[in-house]
C-alpha cells in the first residue's frame, strides 16, 4: 500500500525533501463554559478534527503535520448532524513516496477517536501530489485499508507517526 522507500523514518536511506518550509503551529483552543457542561451535548466540530491530527509525526521528519503544513484546519470539513468527516492533506512535495502512509495515519488516528457513526474522507488536496487519484483510490478503500493495517510493519511506522515524541 505504501509506495517505495527512501525516508529515514522507515527503513533508512536519503530524504525526499532533506529540507522541508516550517511552520508556526497554532495556539490551543481556548474551552469554552458550554463545553464544560456535561448536561449539553457537544457537537464534533473542524476545529477538534484538526486538534486529533495536527500532532501526527511525519514519516521522514521529527515534525509534525501542522508543521510542515500537511493539515490545515480550512481543510477539515465536519457534519456532526450527518455523521461525516472529510480532510484533505498536502503533501510537502509533488512525488512524496509517503503520502499513501500519511493518509492511513490520519485515517487510523480518525478511527480510533471518533464514535464509529462517522464517515470518514480522507484524500489529498487536489491538484498537490503527481499520484493523488491512485493514493486516493487506496484510502478510501476499506478493504485495501483494513488489509494494510493488518501488515505488522506498516501498523508499527503508523503507530509511531501516531504516538506522542518525547
Amino acid at each position: 500500500m505504501v509506495g517505495g522507500g527512501g525516508g529515514s523514518g522507515v527503513g533508512g536511506g536519503l530524504l525526499e525533501n532533506a529540507n522541508p518550509l516550517i511552520y508556526e503551529r497554532s495556539g490551543e483552543r481556548p474551552v469554552t463554559a458550554g463545553e464544560e457542561d456535561e448536561q449539553v451535548p457537544d457537537s464534533i466540530d473542524a476545529r477538534e478534527i484538526f486538534d486529533l491530527i495536527r500532532s501526527i509525526n511525519d514519516p521522514e521528519h521529527p515534525l509534525t503535520l501542522e508543521e510542515l503544513n500537511v493539515v490545515e484546519q480550512v481543510r477539515v470539513q465536519v457534519s456532526d448532524p450527518e455523521s461525516t468527516v472529510a480532510v484533505a492533506f498536502t503533501p510537502t512535495i509533488p512525488h512524496c513516496s509517503m503520502a499513501t502512509l500519511i493518509g492511513l495515519s490520519i485515517k487510523v488516528k480518525l478511527l480510533r477517536s471518533l464514535p464509529q457513526r462517522f464517515k470518514m474522507d480522507v484524500h489529498i488536496t487536489p491538484g498537490t501530489h503527481a499520484s493523488e487519484h491512485a493514493v486516493n483510490k487506496q484510502l478510501a478503500d476499506k478493504e485495501r485499508v483494513a488489509a494494510a493495517l493488518e501488515n505488522t510493519h506498516l501498523l508499527e511506522v503508523v503507530n509511531q507517526c501516531l504516538s506522542a515524541r518525547s
